[in-house]
């Protein structure tokens, strides 16, 4: 595997989507600033992925905090994933993951813990074929507290019937990886787009 899973016999896979199982993270960058450069609102690329795992809704409002700007945030987080699904027809899967997901798939029970809204994980997975891989979505509006806030990793794992310690969290963010932790599960690095070896 080109992505080592740490030691442990793991009883079920949490798997992050945008970034993590599917390589949307450029794609969604593209539709943020195309909805964000039409009201002069800054939001550099390094934020942008530091952010990441942060439902829409939530940055639109800290984007309004952060520069004292009144977007109106239900019409373009609406407006902005549209942006996205145009896109789709471009999406590619993260090869490294995949590879997990082929060879586990029917050995253990699969989620993904999101902090995108369910539709867009929905057709984000239906558009590379994977959505029937996974036996549980928690996306955003599942759950109270987002990433880095365990709760959306623990409802996966309740979902599943398995224990946090026995979980394996794919997580390409450190608020991801520091919500993985404080679940108490393990847990494995996707690599950035630009940190990735070119196959």
């Amino acid at each position: 595997m080109t992505l080592p899973l740490p030691e442990g016999d793991f009883k079920a896979y949490l798997f992050d989507c945008d970034g993590t199982i599917v390589d949307s993270m450029p794609l969604h960058y593209k539709a943020w600033r195309h909805i964000l450069d039409q009201h002069g609102c800054p939001f550099p690329e390094e934020q942008f992925y530091a952010w990441g795992g942060r439902p829409i809704r939530e940055i639109f409002h800290t984007l309004n905090q952060l520069h004292g700007l009144q977007m109106p945030v239900e019409e373009l987080a609406s407006t902005k994933e549209q942006q996205y699904f145009n896109k789709l027809d471009q999406l590619q899967a993260v090869p490294e993951v995949l590879e997990h997901i082929e060879h586990a798939h029917g050995k253990v029970p699969f989620a993904v813990v999101s902090g995108s809204a369910r539709e867009s994980v929905t057709k984000s997975l239906a558009a590379l074929g994977l959505l029937d891989r996974f036996d549980t979505l928690v996306c955003a509006g599942d759950y109270t507290h987002s990433k880095p806030h365990p709760e959306p990793f623990l409802i996966a794992a309740e979902r599943l019937g398995v224990a946090p310690a026995d979980c394996v969290v794919f997580e390409d963010t450190d608020m991801g990886i520091d919500a993985a932790k404080a679940a108490g599960m393990s847990w494995v690095r996707v690599p950035q787009p630009h940190d990735r070896v070119p196959a």
